[in-house]
């Protein structure tokens, strides 16, 4: 596949994320999003046995290599109840989280 993202197609997605771009800033990030594609493409095309794990690595990890898994241990910060007392609505020393209304974007808005 060496097909680049077109000026027409980057365009499109600049307005779906509602980015408010400079000519040059644009041009400069629809290069750099096609050199990313380059070097995809590139490595789609190195050529793998039909028979190579999907999860096959460059370097195995054996008991020898990989360090020990470290223990899972639980450690409580210094004092809780100094960031407790920051938030503005908890319960039974849980933060409570206020809901986000939902609101539709009529038109792109300039960050």
């Amino acid at each position: 596949m060496t097909e680049k993202i077109s000026i027409e197609t980057f365009d499109h997605l600049v307005e779906l994320a509602a980015l408010a771009l400079s000519e040059d800033e644009a041009a400069y990030l629809r290069r750099e999003l096609n050199h990313q594609l380059d070097a995809v493409n590139e490595l789609a095309a190195i050529p793998l046995d039909e028979d190579l794990p999907l999860t096959a690595h460059g370097i195995s990890y054996t008991a020898a290599t990989s360090p020990a898994m470290r223990k899972d241990e639980w450690l409580p910060g210094e004092n809780p109840e100094a960031i407790i007392a920051q938030v503005p609505q908890t319960d039974a020393g849980f933060i409570i989280v206020p809901d986000i209304p939902h609101t539709d974007l009529d038109e792109p808005h300039a960050a």
